[in-house]
């Protein structure tokens, strides 16, 4: 099973003000990746630069939008992501419990993503 893990710092003033982790997090973080990429359970990791870089997009009733950042509800912003592969909701929840050790204070929200036998055979014609 592979879970997309979401990561919203408690404080997001920091990721919003751009400032990076300092050496000692960057390099107690690095060993976490590390470690679960040798594991074979990190499948892709990134932090996320402050919402002032982004844009929201959103379509309603056939319109779409573009708002640039910076996004008005910082509490709910995603500072970054990890895409796992584990055997069960469990190990995804212990990996983040793991990571929030770390990280220090915050949430990770966590997504099972969809597998292809999860929606069924798909049949490509590609006849005319």
């Amino acid at each position: 099973m592979r879970f997309l893990m979401l990561y919203r710092p408690a404080d997001s003033k920091n990721s919003e003000a751009g400032v990076p982790p300092s050496q000692e997090e960057m390099a107690e973080m690095g060993k976490f990746i590390e470690e679960m990429t040798k594991t074979g359970v990190l499948l892709a990791t990134e932090g996320c630069q402050p919402s002032s870089k982004g844009a929201l997009v959103r379509s309603a009733r056939g319109k779409v939008t573009v708002t640039d950042g910076p996004f008005t509800e910082a509490k709910e912003l995603i500072a970054g992501f990890a895409l796992v592969q584990v055997k069960s909701k469990d190990e995804a929840v212990e990996l983040a419990k793991r990571f929030l050790k770390v990280a220090g204070d915050g949430e990770s929200e966590i997504r099972q993503v969809y597998e292809a036998t999860d929606v069924g055979p798909c049949r490509v014609d590609n006849q005319g």
